[in-house]
């Protein structure tokens, strides 16, 4: 690894860390980036979940300090969520690289998409067990599945689920998003270190830029225009990683 190689994992681990925290999109930049740096599509899918599992740490722990508690309603969101990973990390594992990256190109196109997408205003309320219905349980599942497998754009999902069908704020969206992603990424994570697809000096470089935006974004409060130019940049980034991937 050159030190040019080591500062841009950095930087756009910290751009990601940043952006997953605040909103959604932080893979869409990390794991093209591993695959530009020559990693094989399945070796930049596993060791991109390194970054994850450890920017999920820092942001758990910095809201947990902030005074966010909600460990008994995230866990109970993340047990469906862990199962599906394990389901979509060995599905992943099954797919050859040039589909993986045919798939990759795909969901960043419907991911950038769906970012741009205005939010709706809704009436949230403060999510209570008994509103924790089996179909809720079913798209933990499914997003369990989908995150395991590639983890791009994994966020927007969490946003549909917990902002639009459980009208949960936004702000604790966020907090039960990092909680349930750390739960499920940890075993995804093993499901790829057992296999052999983890560059663990990439993976811990690009932690340690990701752990990073991920504590800038906990102590930021970003204005509603703010939030939307970091969603015009990162869908423009994206923009550019795709035409990439394209030509190449």
């Amino acid at each position: 690894m050159t030190p040019l190689e080591l500062l841009a994992l950095f930087a756009i681990g910290g751009l990601a860390g940043f952006i997953n925290v605040l909103s959604a999109g932080g893979s869409m930049l990390t794991l093209p980036l591993l695959i530009f740096l020559g990693l094989p599509p399945q070796a930049a899918n596993g060791t991109n979940r390194v970054s994850v599992a450890l920017q999920s740490v820092s942001a758990v722990a910095n809201f947990f300090r902030a005074g966010a508690h909600h460990l008994g309603l995230s866990l109970r969101l993340a047990v469906p969520a862990m199962l599906g990973a394990l389901l979509g990390a060995r599905l992943a594992l099954g797919v050859s690289d040039a589909l993986f990256e045919t798939v990759l190109v795909v969901v960043m196109a419907l991911s950038a998409l769906l970012m741009l997408l205005p939010q709706p205003r809704l009436e949230t309320r403060p999510l209570t067990p008994e509103r924790l219905t089996p179909a809720v349980y079913l798209a933990m599942f499914a997003i369990g599945v989908y995150g395991g497998f590639i983890q791009v754009g994994v966020g927007i999902l969490f946003i549909v689920v917990l902002y639009r069908l459980l009208k949960i704020d936004l702000a604790q969206v966020n907090v039960f998003k990092v909680l349930i992603v750390l739960v499920y990424t940890l075993p995804a994570l093993a499901v790829f270190v057992f296999e052999g697809q983890v560059r663990w000096g990439y993976g811990l470089a690009l932690a340690a830029g990701s752990m990073t935006g991920a504590w800038l974004a906990v102590k930021v409060n970003m204005s509603a225009r703010g939030a939307l130019w970091v969603k015009w940049l990162t869908v423009a980034v994206i923009v550019a990683i795709m035409l990439r991937l394209l030509l190449t």
